[in-house]
């Protein structure tokens, strides 16, 4: 039985003058989601702690190549550095408390931290690789994402997918993998909201009232189209309209996943 221990967002500010709240690694889910298919979003990945052998799921992560995973800097650095031989990535989960047959477990033999990094304030350059000692092999319930052009702008809404609670704060956590549609919000918006020197230009902003990626939702995929365009990175109060969630913008970081992929 895989326990039900998802991942969160959202924290409180770190060094920083205001009180909001921010992202960080705990339990999760989408707010306001609809359960996903089977193989619905094959890149989806269960980002899990093994320290004590109870392979605990507390974060997200994104398949890229078969053996090259995308997640938030914030999952594997910060107040709480994670050893890779204490981690493990799940490809091919639907529903985390039962085997469906089609997941993939790999131990992550590599950590590959955004070298400007900066936890403690504002949180930039959020994004980490992790890589396996073995290959996944791709099917129709595992397959990498596509990443977009270095620079590309993307409008409209984006998909987030992720396990976790229904609200913020709430206790009740699903099993199956939850998605939900977000209107990505403007930089100068989410800056009105956050202060104009929290939103730099390497972050998107997406969310809606009562629909929002939530606690434990760091290093989750949000996808524009066909593309990865945004990993879960910190927020507000999940669902509240005034505080979109904060997601590192994928576009801005293609050459640095190149170089180290």
């Amino acid at each position: 039985m895989k326990l039900l221990i998802l991942c969160l967002l959202v924290a409180s500010a770190l060094a920083a003058p205001s009180t909001i709240p921010r992202f960080r690694r705990g339990h999760s889910r989408i707010v306001g989601g609809t359960d996903a298919r089977p193989g619905q979003f094959p890149y989806q990945l269960s980002l899990q702690d093994t320290t004590f052998g109870n392979n605990i799921h507390f974060c997200g992560a994104i398949v890229y190549t078969p053996d090259t995973m995308i997640t938030a800097g914030t999952c594997v650095d910060g107040e709480n550095y994670y050893n890779p031989q204490n981690l493990r990535i799940v490809a091919g989960d639907y529903n985390l408390a039962t085997d469906d047959g089609t997941e993939q477990a790999r131990d992550v033999t590599l950590i590959i931290l955004h070298e400007d990094f900066d936890y403690n304030y504002g949180w930039e350059n959020d994004i980490a690789l992790l890589k396996v000692g073995v290959p996944l092999t791709f099917d129709k319930y595992v397959s990498g994402v596509t990443l977009p052009a270095q620079g590309q702008i993307f409008t409209g809404n984006g998909i987030v997918s992720g396990w976790g609670t229904l609200s913020w704060w709430g206790e009740e956590k699903p099993d199956i993998l939850q998605y939900v549609s977000l209107p990505i919000v403007s930089d100068d918006a989410c800056r009105d909201s956050y202060g104009f020197d929290r939103i730099i230009d390497s972050m998107i902003c997406a969310g809606a009232e009562d629909k929002a990626a939530c606690e434990g939702d760091g290093g989750t995929p949000m996808t524009c189209g066909d593309y990865l365009c945004g990993i879960g990175s910190w927020g507000s109060v999940c669902g509240n309209p005034k505080y979109p969630g904060v997601y590192t913008e994928v576009s801005y970081f293609v050459d640095w996943i190149l170089a180290h992929a």
